[in-house]
């Protein structure tokens, strides 16, 4: 191969522009070992690239997995559960509180319009009785 084209093609594969052809082209030249001496330093990019390829990792890879305690995760679970459905209830109780007190203001307008009626009327004969004294006096 011509050391022109093998520097244009190294020029190439520095700036990441090859083809994967000009790239076994410049591993074929850097591993036949008549390498020019200026371009020495690249044999052993070259040459790594060849024998990492046959490199295979054998030994076993043993995992670390975190035991889970079931135990405290349900303990857990339960007290969040019974926390929620203790404050459910309690705004539960509450809605039933602010509703009876509704009710009951109401009951007591109510009543309290009706007592006006009969403090009224009472009112009427108050003054019906006071004329029927004058009216009728009675002996002492």
């Amino acid at each position: 191969m011509e050391l022109a084209n093998i520097e244009k093609l190294l020029e190439k594969y520095l700036n990441a522009e090859t083809s994967i052809a000009e790239e076994k082209e410049l591993k074929n030249y850097f591993s036949q070992g008549n390498v020019a001496p200026h371009l020495k330093e690249y044999e052993t990019l070259f040459g790594y690239f060849s024998t990492s390829k046959n490199e295979r990792f054998t030994k076993t890879i043993q995992l670390k997995t975190k035991k889970v305690n079931w135990k405290w995760l349900s303990v857990a679970a339960s007290i969040v559960l019974l926390v929620s459905v203790y404050t459910g209830y309690q705004k539960n109780q509450e809605r039933k509180a602010e509703k009876i007190i509704a009710e009951t203001q109401m009951a007591l307008g109510m009543l309290s319009a009706n007592l006006n009626k009969g403090t009224a009327a009472v009112a009427h004969l108050q003054q019906f009785e006071t004329t029927k004294n004058k009216v009728f006096k009675q002996p002492k």
